[in-house]
């Protein structure tokens, strides 16, 4: 079978080894993570404007396409609480403009998304997710929990409240809070104390109990579907829909509908953006997953292929019903703690999710929304991590003013312009490190035929010839500091006769940095100093050779910085004390 078609098709790879044990192991997964994704589907929606079945819808072809063609054996894919955030700012703002139903708003992002992320993948775009630096993702994630967990207070306490931002919904749930009811009140707090005390207190209780603690870590994740039944029948039980509590309410039974994206052009064009950006923060969150839950059996995923996966994944939840899906943390882990061995394991969760739709939804009647939300608000208060500031701060301001801008434009102004900053502010802050790239004057170490920085080691040089390790490619950004920082240390050397440049460190030269070579070689031949280069890498050179520099070029190429040093020095080297003299 051709590599190209098992490489867009992985199932036919682990397809090949597939046995009753493997199967028995995914089903078990499968039905633990189906008990899970439940009450999340549904909570999941509310949180992005949705109907509740349509969290279910975004569970069934989205997992079954994904185990077709994504690459991880433990990834659970569905609605995740940072893209349904960003999904009800995307479809509140075309439907406010556009008069278009939040539904259709919804089924045609997530088509979008899957039509971009397959195209990324096609064209083996994978590594564009190291673009986004993880400071900058973790600060992004920990805002979008906090306007997560406030947009869902109003829930908890039965108010209406409005906005996108921390400061709208502080500011509008303030304003209603006279409205609160205290039935949901109690509903919701209730659920939101049980469901801290699971997280805390049940995995040890269990433990006293003589419950395995692989058993009793997946009970605890799966506990929520317990809070579910509990209000539920309470809701039935006093009639609290009379009293004012909001129910899900009717649930369309049976399996998703076909459904197809609306193609108008003012939808695609106000869509676009939102498209691009849920379809980058959902790959770095599923990759991110999908890496750590590879690495513990020592697996690989391959990161254009996710790209096609998790594309195909959009594209079903697009046709499916539903909205815009990738990879969840909590879900995947469960899903790789309850023994799942293979993506199939996904695909019985779909048909779990599916009986589930045809046979379970009228039970969903008289759900508490308080309840919903406060599963959505524990989930999410688990991803804010605000330690990353005081990290950042001690290890490097530039990722903590990053970190810092992210958190406040996404508190601010919202999720899109959060996620947009964090994305220019990774770039940014890769130009700024690297267009002052440290640059060191290097001596021998006495004894060896090692080279190191002047300033930290006792070393030898020659006052005839100047050493230079840059420590950094050249390219565009950083080719003029290169330039003035060598005729700065040129110009305290009257006695020196040679400039060697170190370009041990050195992976690629551009044409600007080419450019600039060129002029420091004419302008030190001006001044009577040769111009050489040492330990150039072989990829570097070979590029060099296609231009006419090596042949300009006043001095030489040395395979090591030994070499040169060894041809270059007038005389014997200098005594520490010398060196200090010259600084």
């Amino acid at each position: 079978m051709p590599d190209t078609v098992k490489r867009y098709f992985p199932i036919l790879e682990w397809g090949r080894t597939y046995d009753r044990t493997t199967a028995t192991n995914d089903l078990v997964a499968a039905a633990i993570v189906t008990v899970m994704l439940i009450p999340q589907s549904l909570a999941y929606a509310l949180l992005a404007g949705l109907p509740p079945e349509m969290g279910l819808y975004a569970s069934i072809l989205p997992l079954v396409l994904y185990a077709l063609f994504g690459t991880s054996r433990a990834l659970a894919v569905g609605p995740v609480a940072v893209v349904s955030l960003m999904t009800a700012a995307a479809i509140g703002k075309v439907s406010a403009d556009g008069g278009i139903d939040a539904v259709t708003a919804a089924i045609t992002l997530a088509f979008m998304s899957g039509l971009f992320l397959i195209g990324l993948g096609l064209l083996r775009l994978g590594f564009l997710a190291n673009f986004l630096s993880h400071p900058v993702i973790s600060g992004f994630i920990t805002a979008s929990g906090l306007v997560i967990a406030t947009s869902q207070l109003k829930h908890v306490l039965g108010v209406t409240a409005e906005g996108d931002t921390l400061p709208a919904l502080v500011a509008s749930i303030a304003a209603h809070i006279g409205e609160a009811n205290p039935y949901t009140i109690a509903i919701g707090l209730g659920s939101l104390a049980f469901l801290f005390w699971v997280r805390r207190g049940l995995k040890p209780l269990l433990g006293r109990f003589g419950v395995p603690a692989r058993a009793a870590d997946i009970a605890t994740k799966a506990a929520p579907i317990a809070a579910v039944a509990v209000t539920t029948l309470v809701a039935w039980g006093f009639d609290l829909g009379a009293r004012g509590v909001k129910l899900v309410g009717a649930v369309p039974q049976g399996l998703p509908p076909l459904t197809l994206p609306s193609f108008a052009p003012d939808l695609w064009a106000g869509l676009a953006m939102s498209a691009v950006l849920i379809s980058i923060i959902g790959f770095v969150e599923s990759v991110s997953v999908a890496q750590t839950l590879a690495a513990r059996k020592r697996q690989r995923i391959d990161l254009d292929q996710e790209l096609v996966g998790l594309g195909a994944s959009n594209i079903g939840a697009g046709m499916g019903g539903g909205y815009p899906v990738t990879g969840g943390f909590a879900r995947s882990v469960v899903n790789f703690d309850a023994g799942a061995e293979t993506p199939a394991a996904g695909a019985f969760t779909a048909v779990g999710i599916a009986l589930a739709t045809v046979f379970l939804t009228p039970l969903l009647f008289y759900l508490p929304q308080a309840t919903l939300a406060a599963t959505i608000i524990v989930a999410v208060l688990s991803l804010v991590d605000f330690s990353m500031l005081r990290r950042t701060w001690r290890y490097a301001k530039a990722d903590f003013a990053a970190v810092a801008v992210t958190i406040l434009l996404t508190l601010g102004l919202g999720v899109e312009a959060g996620v947009s900053s964090g994305v220019v502010l990774s770039v940014l802050i890769h130009l700024y490190k690297t267009s002052r790239p440290h640059m060191a004057v290097v001596g021998r170490v006495p004894g060896s035929e090692h080279f190191r920085n002047v300033l930290r080691h006792k070393v030898e040089t020659d006052p005839t010839v100047l050493s230079v390790r840059v420590d950094e490619s050249l390219y565009f950004a950083n080719a003029r500091h290169l330039e003035d920082r060598i005729y700065d240390m040129v110009a305290g050397r009257p006695e020196l006769k040679h400039v060697v440049l170190m370009c041990s460190a050195v992976n690629a030269i551009d044409m600007s940095a080419l450019e600039s070579l060129e002029a420091i070689n004419e302008r030190l031949d001006a001044l009577g100093v040769r111009f050489h280069l040492s330990e150039v890498k072989g990829p570097v050179m070979d590029r060099l050779m296609r231009t006419d520099f090596p042949d300009h070029l006043t001095g030489e190429v040395f395979l090591s910085q030994h070499d040169a040093m060894r041809a270059l020095a007038s005389g014997p080297p200098e005594t520490p004390q010398q060196q200090a003299a010259t600084q």
